[in-house]
C-alpha cells in the first residue's frame, strides 16, 4: 500500500514538475490577474459613466479589487448595488420630457371650451369665442391682447379712437342718433273716444 502510495506521489510531483505544466499555471495566473484587473478598471469606467460623483469610481474599483481575489464576490455585489441608468440616459429622458412638456405648451387651446385651435384661427369653430384680429393696416393676425401691431406698428388704441370718429354715419350710428320710438298709450288715451277732439294724448273737454 505504502508502495502505491509513493508511486502516486512521485507521478503527481513528477507531473507538476514538468516546465510544461509550469509554464501553464503562470500562464492560468497571469490570466486571472489580468481578469481581475480588467474587472477593476471596468468598474472604474462603468462608475464614471453612471455617477457624476468623482469617489465613487474610485471605491468601486478598490472594491473589486479587494474582494475580487479568489471568487467573483466584489463584481457580483457591484452589479446589485451600481446605478440602474447611465447619466447619458438619464440626460436624455430629461430632455424628452422637457421636449414633451414644450410642445405640449406651444399647443393653443380655446380659453373657453379649452379645445385645440390653430395659431392663424380668427374665431373658434366650437364656441365662436374670438382668438385673435386682423390688423387693418397690414392685414396680419395680432392677439387680442395687443395695444399695437408688431409687424408694422400700428396703435389699435389711439389710430381706432381716431378713426371711429371720423367715420361716416353707419347704420348703428344712424340707430344711435334717431329719436327714440313714441312711448306706449297711457291708459286715459286708449279710454278717450275715437270722434274726440285734440291734441293726441290730451283728454276732450266737457
Amino acid at each position: 500500500m505504502t508502495d502505491i502510495l509513493t508511486q502516486i506521489t512521485d507521478a503527481i510531483g513528477g507531473f507538476f514538475g514538468s516546465p510544461v505544466v509550469h509554464l501553464a499555471i503562470q500562464a492560468v495566473i497571469l490570466f486571472y490577474l489580468i481578469l481581475w484587473l480588467a474587472y477593476a478598471y471596468w468598474a472604474f469606467r462603468d462608475m464614471q459613466l453612471r455617477s457624476d460623483n468623482p469617489i465613487l469610481p474610485y471605491l468601486a474599483a478598490a472594491m473589486i479589487v479587494l474582494f475580487n481575489v479568489f471568487f467573483p464576490f466584489g463584481l457580483i455585489v457591484y452589479r446589485i448595488i451600481r446605478p440602474q441608468e447611465k447619466i447619458g440616459d438619464v440626460y436624455e429622458r430629461n430632455l424628452a420630457e422637457e421636449a414633451l412638456l414644450a410642445e405640449v405648451e406651444a399647443v393653443r387651446s380655446c380659453p373657453v371650451c379649452r379645445r385645440r385651435v390653430n395659431d392663424e384661427w380668427i374665431v373658434c369653430p366650437t364656441c365662436r369665442t374670438r382668438l385673435n384680429k386682423v390688423c387693418a393696416s397690414c392685414g396680419r393676425l395680432v392677439g387680442l391682447d395687443w395695444e399695437l401691431c408688431a409687424w408694422c406698428g400700428r396703435d389699435f388704441d389711439r389710430v381706432d379712437r381716431a378713426s371711429l370718429e371720423s367715420l361716416p354715419s353707419s347704420p348703428d350710428r344712424m340707430r344711435l342718433d334717431a329719436p327714440p320710438p313714441p312711448a306706449a298709450m297711457t291708459q286715459a288715451q286708449r279710454r278717450a273716444p275715437k270722434g274726440s277732439s285734440g291734441a293726441p294724448g290730451t283728454l276732450p273737454e266737457p
